[in-house]
């Protein structure tokens, strides 16, 4: 799609392939099996599906933070501001702080991962709890808009199923990966 928005939803966002879903979220258990993770956080609503069946094999919960604070959440949260390139606007992500402490051992996980603010955002949440980052794990990466780069550089352990190096027209050029 123009913008370098590549749409998943036939497979991940609005339809879902629960085959295909459930085969991704192995995967990335398999990747984080031995990080003692306690927790998998997300974003609502794209990264839910993937975080749920990454959390189902890890026989962990999942916390997704809300995009806006709700009636329905009660109590203090964890707050932060983050930016949405698809979407071109700021919101503040929010998380109940009775779901997330300090002895928490966390999984971000999302759909995509482009500039890393939504990623950034997360790591911001987990440490306003005193919890551990021990990783993110990526349907798609977009590798050319450097997020996922710069969050390695910091010594953040990132693990992306797809990267995508540049889209040419109408095709996708992905980052072969062994």
């Amino acid at each position: 799609m123009p913008g370098h928005i590549l749409n998943i939803g036939s497979f991940l966002n609005q339809q879902i392939d629960t085959c295909f879903l459930m085969e991704m979220g192995k995967e990335v258990a398999s990747l984080y099996k031995d990080s003692g993770v306690t927790k998998v956080l997300t974003i609502e609503s794209s990264g839910i599906a993937l975080a749920v069946a990454s959390a189902a094999e890890l026989k962990v919960p999942v916390l997704f933070a809300k995009k806006h604070r709700s009636g329905n959440v009660a109590g203090e949260v964890y707050k932060a501001n983050i930016h949405s390139y698809t979407h071109g606007n700021d919101y503040e992500a929010v998380v109940p702080a009775s779901f997330l402490c300090a002895d928490d051992k966390v999984l971000l996980v999302d759909d995509f991962l482009a500039s890393g603010e939504a990623l950034n955002g997360l790591i911001n949440l987990v440490g306003q709890a005193g919890a551990t980052v021990v990783g993110a794990a990526i349907a798609v990466e977009k590798g050319f808009q450097k997020g996922g780069d710069a969050l390695r550089e910091k010594g953040m352990r990132v693990e992306s199923l797809a990267i995508i190096d540049k889209f040419l027209d109408d095709t996708v050029e992905f980052r072969k990966q062994f």
